[in-house]
């Protein structure tokens, strides 16, 4: 049997509902999305569709609204249906995937589930999102066909940008149901598969919500206030600035305390069950409607002066008064920041001797005991707790990770020394001389398994290449500070980016030249990918602005202009090589990092795509070829047949892009606007962007590669800078641009458009380039792009001046 999605239905319209709708909808699957009819229907409203269709609608249009958006392109939404549970139930049986996303209410779920029993079609999928009631429960009385193809899936919330998906199985699921749903919500929606056990909150929530409500408890106990510890507990620990408190604020007191309070009654035999009891002061807030981002108060809340300036505040647990708070400044926070490495920033953090650090130190051991003590309550391995750590709650680590970051056997002298009670096989593990939980072994990450009492590889798809592990592998060809080349196998080579933010530097400039001499020399192809860390990361956010500064403030234009001739000769190379070049770009790529993309010979993206040429921003132009290579990818597939072209259809759209620093939300937004081709590829799944990547290098060989013949190229010439005049004019009129932005304007047309030349004139790629190189200089001599650069320097803002 070939099991596929062709359509799928999610029953409840909700902030989840709709989330997951969004997701399948951008992922290409026609989905079905119901709610309920109103109970508060007048007597006149009860035949209305639209009326019956008000919750559902309303859901729909709140996903539609959303900011961040939900969905990756409006035009997703066109694969989305909407109806009742009373008028379009039928409409489930021609469904092959139902998703149930109501209300957490046992009774409700059970009932739903009778009434889609006899619906559903035979073999269909059936899933929960319920994130913590028992699949045993739902599915009581139900035909063992049913059980058979019932299973839980658990998506956290955004569910767009949340990489987790819980998997539970039932005790009657299919294994090859399972797999199939596996490998659909990791190579189809992108995300990363946590197996869980049936048990109260899974995996994710039992872990994270531990360590928030036992750090309220402790930070009562040791007289902490809340901003100190969301000081500690946010990236010095690998942890998202939202740290505690503000996640809690983000998530909803109400939600924070319903998911607390479900776990402690029916976790009965939990060894640490007091530490899911939320402090009182919360109960009070809960009382009053401070619930956080969505009531506008929680534990913070911004008030607003009659001068529209933003006052921050924080609620004081003891009097639920708001008041304003400090910068928050402990030694081991001082001692963090200087750190180099995340283990070395957790160190410093959990080893310190002021009171920052000692409240840290009780918050982490408490909560690594307990995930350890988890296993194999809620999952089998380590891997899945960790997974589920990073991929729910976004930490850089999970529990096991940062276990060996600040040394296992150190901090279990430590927690003895304490008195806590260290988990026995965490204490068997250390005697048999395993002195921590991940190894690398051959050029594979293995982990300690309790059950075995061995280690064993980390399972990862045969789609993942870990660029880490074939490092470890002595699998690098070449390096330098900045970048290194990575041999990928069968010819293909990977290079790689290890800059700041992987700005592209004048070594890595040098670098890139040399790694496709190399391949060109030994192998059949090239990725352009890195795997730095982050959500969403950064593929490369442009250009070592620092170092052009640099350069100007010393007058040395000349040294700019031969930077940029050698970053063109690069980027020719690579384009007219003998061998394919495939960028895997993902996250932010901006600047000189989109221009690596736009001069590769295809672009393999993940969907989670910030891309844009941005360099007016700090007053400059796109210098690596990117005004050549964005007018190329707006024309190249313009069919040779069609001689009379009106170019400025094309002509527009590009300059819009450049002048107006458009950056996509998504793949899907870059490929509308043109950033992205026909035969460039979108990968929801960022772990797989670099195998993927491979593997169009390999087919694009296998295809018999031939380099792109160096042609000359069709512009819009002097006709386009006469009608960006024009509508420049009525820009400045309608004080919608600076005249510094207008001036910037101008000369991004004139290169564009290929000079002083007759429109449909062609010219050989060269003239722009030059014209792209002379611009740049001439902007760095000007004040005020001087300014916004320093501005954006020291503010990480852009400057309007």
């Amino acid at each position: 049997m070939s099991r596929k999605i062709r359509k799928a239905a999610v029953i409840g319209s909700g902030v989840m509902g709709g989330g997951i709708a969004a997701l399948l909808a951008s992922a290409g699957i026609k989905t079905l999305l119901l709610d309920i009819v109103p109970f508060d229907l007048k007597e006149e409203e009860k035949n209305d569709p639209a009326a019956r269709n008000r919750l559902v609608k309303k859901g729909l249009d709140t996903v539609l609204k959303s900011r961040p958006s939900l969905i990756m392109h409006p035009k997703d939404a066109d694969l989305i249906s909407i109806g009742n549970l009373e008028d379009d139930f039928q409409k489930l049986s021609d469904c092959d995937w139902i998703v149930e996303v109501v209300v957490e209410n046992l009774k409700i779920k059970q009932q739903l589930f009778k009434r889609i029993e006899p619906v559903r079609k035979p073999g269909s999928i059936v899933s929960s999102n319920t994130s913590g009631i028992p699949l045993k429960a739902m599915s009581e009385g139900l035909s063992l066909e049913f059980r058979q193809h019932f299973l839980g899936t658990h998506f956290f919330n955004p569910v767009r940008y949340m990489k987790l998906l819980e998997i539970i199985p039932g005790e009657d699921t299919l294994p090859e149901v399972l797999s199939f749903m596996a490998d659909l919500g990791e190579r189809i929606l992108g995300k990363g598969i946590v197996w869980a056990k049936d048990t109260p909150n899974f995996v994710g929530n039992r872990i994270g919500v531990q360590g928030i409500v036992k750090a309220m408890q402790l930070m009562l106990e040791e007289g902490l206030t809340i901003p100190e510890v969301d000081a500690l507990f946010g990236p010095a620990m690998g942890r998202p600035k939202t740290a505690m408190f503000k996640t809690s604020d983000l998530v909803g007191l109400d939600t924070l305390w319903h998911v607390a309070a479900n776990t402690y009654d029916l976790v009965t035999n939990d060894e640490s069950r007091d530490s899911f009891v939320m402090p009182d002061f919360v109960k009070q807030m809960i009382d009053k409607k401070l619930l956080g981002n969505k009531t506008q108060a929680g534990f913070y809340k911004t008030d607003l002066t009659p001068e529209w300036k933003k006052i921050r505040k924080v609620i004081d647990p003891a009097t639920l008064e708001y008041k304003e708070y400090d910068t928050v400044n402990f030694p081991c926070l001082e001692a963090a920041k200087a750190a180099k490495t995340l283990p070395e920033k957790i160190r410093a953090v959990v080893y310190g001797e002021d009171k920052g650090a000692k409240f840290a130190w009780k918050a982490v051991a408490h909560n690594l005991i307990y995930a350890a003590n988890r296993v194999p309550e809620i999952s089998d391995t380590i891997v899945e707790i960790d997974n589920a750590m990073k991929w729910g709650f976004n930490f850089a680590m999970g529990p096991f990770e940062t276990w060996d970051a600040i040394g296992l056997v150190q901090s279990v002298e430590k927690m003895k020394a304490d008195g806590l009670a260290v988990p026995q096989k965490v204490l068997d593990m250390i005697a048999s001389g395993a002195t921590s939980f991940y190894r690398i072994q051959d050029g594979k990450t293995q982990y300690y398994d309790f059950a075995t009492k061995s280690y064993r590889d980390v399972v990862v798809s045969k789609n993942i290449i870990s660029l880490a592990a074939l490092k470890s592998n002595n699998k690098t060809v070449k390096t330098c500070k900045s970048a290194s080349l990575v041999d990928l196998g069968d010819g293909v080579f990977c290079c790689e980016f290890h800059t700041k933010m992987n700005a592209i530097n004048g070594e890595i400039v040098d670098f890139m030249a040399e790694c496709f001499d190399y391949v060109d020399a030994n192998g059949c192809g090239v990725v352009l990918g890195n795997q730095a860390g982050g959500m969403p990361g950064a593929f490369s956010a442009g250009g070592d602005l620092a170092f052009m500064a640099g350069l100007a403030k010393e007058g040395k234009y000349a040294e700019i202009d031969a930077f940029l001739a050698r970053a063109h000769a690069g980027m020719m190379k690579g384009r007219y090589a003998s061998f394919p070049v495939v960028a895997a770009p993902y996250g932010m790529t901006l600047g000189g990092g989109c221009e690596v993309c736009l001069s590769a010979d295809r672009i393999v993206a993940h969907a989670e795509l910030y891309m844009g040429l941005v360099e007016i921003g700090v007053g400059l132009l796109p210098g690596g070829g990117g005004c050549l290579n964005l007018w190329r990818k707006m024309t190249e597939n313009i069919p040779a047949a069609v001689t009379d072209v009106d170019l400025a259809k094309f002509f527009i759209p590009t300059f819009m892009a450049i002048a107006m620093a458009k950056v996509s939300t998504s793949a899907a937004e870059a490929r509308a606007n043109g950033f992205l081709g026909p035969k460039d590829r979108i990968v929801f799944n960022r772990d797989y962007l670099i195998g993927e990547a491979k593997k169009e290098v390999l087919k694009m060989v296998d295809e018999g590669y031939a380099p792109p013949v160096k042609r000359k190229i069709r512009v819009f010439g002097e006709a386009a800078q006469g009608m960006i005049n024009g509508e420049l004019f009525n820009m400045l009129s309608a004080k919608f641009v600076s005249e510094y932005d207008a001036f910037l304007a101008k000369r991004i047309a004139y290169v564009i458009s290929g000079g002083d030349v007759r429109t449909n004139s062609e010219v050989d790629e060269e003239v722009i380039l030059k014209l792209e190189r002379e611009a740049f200089v001439d902007f760095w001599k000007q004040e005020k792009t001087v300014a916004r650069v320093e501005h954006m320097l020291k503010t990480g803002k852009p400057l309007r001046n």
